[in-house]
């Protein structure tokens, strides 16, 4: 093993180019580096020569500007094919890499692009056809995690007593819970009093809900035991998400006081770990992610960790900094609603870069891979195709050590003849996500 850390040299300290390389050389690879900028301090290390200088016996990686300016400005983007992966930020002549991989990687983590106006969907959000990974067909692969596999192969031409971290696949099961009941936990007289306003329905439905509102039978949406039977048959990890907003066009959720509902949000929190499901409106509205941190917090009388927003309604950096202000220190918000892949293209969590403030938060993002109404909502893909999709993406993050994470719906898995189908791609992803 190599003694002392790898030096990267570079004619100017900045910090997207400290973040960008605790990232890939840090997390990814497993080696000890640091940032000089002055040649008479690299000693014998390892050196990545990150500028326009000649140093002999370095690693010589020719730098595009991008982490050594401020704030946010257009780039263009040229994608060509090096080692059968797509790359960009090409490289001129000299350069031991055939294009600046810590500019890229720095482009595609802190979601560069979604800094810009660009093409919004009827909830406001980013649309995955904005981005480049969608543009050249490469969403589906964790490409900053490949491109750093192939760096440390060209690494040991130049230094071959350095040993790389071994990376172990892991995989995290989430469920939201937008709609935990059909029936239980609303007032019984709007519930049956919604009936009424309903036309050809048949009279024994009032019965149905009347003896699920009395708790004589159990409700719908209540699969919550087979989500945990699944849970513990595998021995998956496994986090929930609730939301305690107040109730809108897009907010279903019971009353954040509502006995029922409380009582099964501490069943839940029994197991496993409970996390915030933001409302719509605290999507765009920073303010609310903390009363509904607080509303958690009094239900299960502890504090409230971590996020995902309510239909993924994610604005960068905005969302990222009302979380950050609400004292949440996790979010797991970072994917596609209408696209599955690798949204900031790592398989593997990291922290939020704020581009705009140049600054390294405490924030930390947990990226997912796919979602169960992405597959049958947005991409109407039947059981059989969302399979397809499922294995290859757990596959592309078993190859590079990566934590596969699904996002599942209550209400996706009825036991009923239109979702009866879900519950086997369930199962299949369960069985085939496991180390």
């Amino acid at each position: 093993m190599v003694s002392g850390s790898v030096k990267i040299y570079s004619a100017e300290d900045s910090a997207r180019l400290r973040y960008i390389a605790g990232i890939i050389l840090g997390d990814i690879l497993g080696l000890s580096w640091s940032v000089i900028t002055d040649k008479r301090k690299l000693g014998k290390n390892p050196v990545i020569n990150y500028s326009a200088d000649s140093i002999a016996g370095s690693f010589k990686i020719n730098p595009e500007t991008l982490l050594f300016e401020k704030g946010i400005c257009q780039k263009q983007i040229v994608i060509s094919v090096w080692k059968g992966l797509p790359v960009f930020f090409q490289t001129s002549d000299g350069s031991d890499l055939p294009f600046d991989i810590f500019a890229a990687s720095f482009f595609l983590v802190s979601r560069y692009e979604e800094y810009f106006e660009a093409e919004h969907d009827d909830y406001g959000r980013f649309c995955a056809s904005s981005s480049i990974a969608v543009k050249n067909g490469f969403l589906e692969r964790p490409v900053v995690d490949l491109w750093a596999k192939e760096l440390a192969k060209a690494f040991l031409n130049k230094f071959p007593n350095l040993v790389f971290r071994r990376n172990e696949y892991k995989s995290l099961l989430t469920i939201d819970t937008d709609q935990p009941f059909a029936y239980l936990g609303k007032n019984l007289f709007r519930s049956i009093g919604s009936f009424f306003g309903e036309k050809n329905r048949i009279q024994s439905t009032v019965g149905n809900r009347y003896r699920i509102i009395t708790k004589e039978e159990k409700d719908p949406f209540d699969v919550f035991d087979y989500v945990i039977e699944n849970i513990e048959r595998s021995n998956v990890e496994a986090k929930f998400f609730f939301p305690v907003g107040n109730r809108s066009k897009y907010d279903n959720n019971p009353s954040w006081r509502n006995e029922e509902y409380r009582k099964l949000i501490h069943k839940i929190a029994a197991k496993y770990q409970i996390g915030l499901h933001p409302s719509f409106v605290a999507g765009g509205d920073g303010s609310l992610i903390a009363t509904e941190a607080s509303r958690l917090k009094l239900i299960l009388g502890k504090e409230i960790n971590f996020c995902r927003f309510h239909f993924i309604r994610l604005f960068t950096p905005n969302s990222y900094n009302n979380v950050i202000k609400a004292g949440i220190s996790e979010d797991y918000s970072m994917g596609y609603p209408d696209e599955p892949g690798f949204r900031a293209g790592i398989a593997r969590p990291y922290f939020f870069y704020n581009v705009i403030d140049d600054q390294l938060t405490n924030l930390r993002i947990i990226p997912f891979q796919v979602m169960d109404v992405t597959l049958y909502d947005y991409k109407k893909l039947d059981p059989v195709d969302s399979k397809e999709i499922i294995l290859r993406l757990i596959n592309e993050t078993r190859k590079v050590g990566g934590l596969f994470v699904s996002i599942w719906h209550n209400t996706s898995l009825l036991n009923n003849e239109e979702w009866n189908m879900w519950r086997e791609v369930f199962e299949f992803m369960i069985k085939n996500q496991l180390p």
